[in-house]
């Protein structure tokens, strides 16, 4: 099993940042793919970001240019630096790891609240 604890979220004004951070701990010490997910009120969950454990990246459109996602493999952790936020980047945001055989797990989620 995986475990996944999501931290960074919270309150900050429109064109500001936040880090949000991921660590994955429990059987499975490596993973192939590890993505960030947002899901707005009323909305659908959305991939933000994804990356591969060769480093490659995949932004949402809304993404592009203003976050970053990043992994430490030593750590089993995921990363999104977010900046330039917009009060339509208010969600929840889910961490989401791909085992290597294809068993995805999903964190919790944390809060992150844009206001204008």
């Amino acid at each position: 099993q995986v475990q996944l604890v999501e931290s960074g979220g919270g309150l900050v004004q429109a064109r500001g940042s936040l880090r949000l951070s991921c660590a994955a701990s429990g059987s499975i010490f490596r993973f192939n793919t590890m993505s960030w997910y947002r899901q707005a009120p009323g909305n659908q969950r959305e991939l933000v970001a994804s990356i591969n454990s060769r480093g490659s990246t995949n932004y949402a459109d809304s993404a592009k240019g203003r976050f970053t996602i990043s992994r430490d493999n030593a750590k089993n952790t995921v990363y999104l630096q977010m900046n330039s936020l917009k009060p339509e980047d208010t969600a929840v945001y889910f961490c989401m790891v791909e085992s290597l055989g294809g068993m995805r797990y999903w964190g919790k989620g944390t809060l992150v609240t844009v206001s204008s």
